[in-house]
Order: C-alpha cells, then sequence, then structure tokens
C-alpha cells in the first residue's frame, strides 16, 4: 500500500491500474480490503484508489477525538487525490464511505466526475431521525469500548478488514460515524454529476435511502442487486460489477 502523513497522520491506501481514476472509499468497521473484486475486475482499464479511512485498517488510529470528523475525512479524501497527482475522479462508496462520498462532492465538486453510493443514505433532514443515528453509533462506540476487535462481528465487509485498534474504531464511530446536520442531504437536488446508486436487495434499513437518493438526484442511474445485503459488491460481485461497468460507460470521456 501507498502512504500518506497529513498533518501526522500517516494514511494507507492502494492506488492501481491506469485510466480514469475511481476513488473508492469503505463502509464503518470495513477497510479498503472490501473492494478486492473491483479493483481486480476494473484496474486494467480504470486507475483504482482505494483507502482506509482514519481509525481503520492500516490508517493511524489518532488519540484525539478531534481527529475524527466528517471534515477532516473529506480533507484527507482531498490529500490523497492531491498525492495521487489526480485532478478529478469518480468519486464512490459503500455506507459510510457513500455518505462521505457526498460529503466530499459538496466541498470538492470540482474534483468530482461522477458519483457511484453503495448501499448508503444520505443523512436526515428530521432532526429526531439524526438523533436516533447517532444513538445507533454511540452505542457502536461503546461495543468497541468494551469488547475490543469482537465487536466487528462477522458480516462480509469486515472479515479481512486488517484492524489493527479497537480504539480507533470506536473513536470513528463516535467523530464520524455520527452525523452533525442535514448539509449532505440537503445538496441532493443540486447535484449536477453523473450518479449511480446501487444497493443489495436484502439491505433492508438502506432500501428507502435507495429510492430517496434515487428519485431526488437528477437524472441518477440505479440498480438493486438480488441476494445482496449490505455489502453488495462482495455478496454479488459480478453483478454489482455489471452494473458499475454500465454507468461507467455512459460517462462523458
Amino acid at each position: 500500500m501507498a502512504t500518506l502523513n497529513r498533518n501526522g497522520v500517516t494514511l494507507h491506501y492502494v492506488d492501481t491500474g491506469s485510466g480514469s481514476p475511481i476513488f473508492l472509499t469503505h463502509g464503518f468497521g470495513a477497510s479498503s480490503r472490501m473492494w478486492q473484486r473491483q479493483i481486480d475486475a476494473f484496474s486494467d482499464r480504470y486507475r483504482v484508489i482505494a483507502w482506509d479511512m482514519r481509525g481503520h485498517g492500516e490508517t493511524d488510529s489518532p488519540t484525539d477525538l478531534a481527529m475524527y470528523s466528517e471534515p477532516e475525512t473529506v480533507a484527507d479524501m482531498n490529500a490523497i487525490l492531491d498525492a495521487s497527482g489526480v485532478d478529478k475522479a469518480v468519486i464512490g462508496g459503500l455506507s459510510l464511505g457513500g455518505y462521505m462520498s457526498l460529503a466530499f462532492n459538496l466541498v470538492h465538486p470540482e474534483r468530482t466526475r461522477a458519483l457511484m453510493l453503495f448501499d448508503t443514505g444520505p443523512g436526515f433532514n428530521n432532526p429526531q431521525g439524526r438523533k436516533g443515528w447517532n444513538q445507533f453509533a454511540i452505542r457502536r462506540a461503546e461495543a468497541f469500548e468494551t469488547d475490543g476487535l469482537a465487536a466487528l462481528g462477522g458480516s462480509p465487509e469486515v472479515k479481512a478488514a486488517g484492524h489493527r485498534s479497537a480504539e480507533g474504531l470506536a473513536k470513528a464511530a463516535r467523530g464520524m460515524l455520527t452525523q452533525r446536520d442535514a448539509s449532505v442531504i440537503q445538496s441532493l437536488t443540486s447535484i449536477n454529476k453523473p450518479t449511480l446508486v446501487v444497493t443489495g436487495a436484502d439491505d433492508r434499513n438502506f432500501l428507502a435511502a435507495h429510492s430517496y437518493m434515487s428519485e431526488t438526484i437528477p437524472g441518477a442511474m440505479h440498480f438493486m442487486i438480488d441476494n445482496a445485503g449490505h455489502s453488495a459488491n462482495i455478496d454479488q460481485p459480478e453483478a454489482f460489477n455489471v452494473a458499475v461497468e454500465k454507468f461507467l460507460k455512459t460517462l462523458p470521456s
């Protein structure tokens, strides 16, 4: 893996292949390893960059909770693109990574060629909905603080993640998984980039978000992947990759 030190935090990322760049961000509790089937499928004709967020995988886990946040995550993404010499990329992610992809586009639309949103949601307009999500995030943090890495569970996207720090995951849950406002969801109607929305048909917690984003983002292309859950790219990699390929072929050169 390549590394980048940003303000004392070493970020780890994969940068492979050649062609138009695709930048991928994993979900909470996972790492860049979750994208291996996509790296294998696309790196012969695309440049694929996938990274480990703070507290995840091989990236550092700072001790200061203030170093885990949506703005810091967006700044990390921007710095990796800079280090890779990439001006503009297709920005994609799963779950928390999809939310951060939307946040990145909000801050850096000039660097976003297109968006790919996988098994994710855009946040909440309703403060009560946001409060409930944040309570869930804090429970996840407390589980890591109590049970260590055993709190990861056995879902496909976390099995091979290679985490080094349960404390880092707990801080990521408190600082990155929690949400502060409605800015991301309120940005959907103004997105003027080609956008792909893909969700596993069995990912019941995100089906409503799939429909909402598909209907709200202008011109969004969307696919539901049968027999797939929250990690559709792992559960059904061939069908997932076909959907991604169909979308990528629509992008202007």
